[in-house]
């Protein structure tokens, strides 16, 4: 892979891990136990039976979208460590190169395009 592609896949990969960790940081504190791991807030609205059932729906929605997160954050940091690695873009079913315009479009991408539509039936 050209050296200018990968800079670019680094710097916007740095870019969307700065970014998922500043949205998890709006609801949620960093674990400081496990690696990518946040816990989120429980928010306190107050006493009353409605202000309680807002209190459980939000950090419902908040636990969710910190699952969703988290997993987004380890498949950048994933990356990010891959490409320090030396390793970076090397699909991890069949071991030939992913395509560079699959990186481009989704840095995270760990399987080539032909793996991938074998995984989801569609080959």
């Amino acid at each position: 892979m050209d050296d200018k592609i990968l800079n670019t896949i680094k710097n916007k990969l740095a870019e969307e891990k700065s970014h998922l960790e500043n949205e998890l940081a709006t609801f949620a504190k960093k674990d400081s136990k496990i690696d990518d791991n946040y816990q989120t807030d429980f928010p306190d609205f107050g006493t009353k039976d409605d202000e309680n059932a807002a209190e459980v729906a939000t950090y419902s929605d908040r636990l969710s979208l910190e699952h969703t997160l988290e997993k987004q954050l380890r498949d950048v940091n994933k990356a990010l460590a891959s490409i320090t690695k030396g390793n970076y873009g090397i699909c991890k079913h069949c071991g030939n190169s992913i395509e560079e315009k699959r990186l481009e479009i989704r840095p995270t991408s760990s399987s080539c395009v032909s793996c991938k539509k074998k995984l989801k039936g569609e080959d």
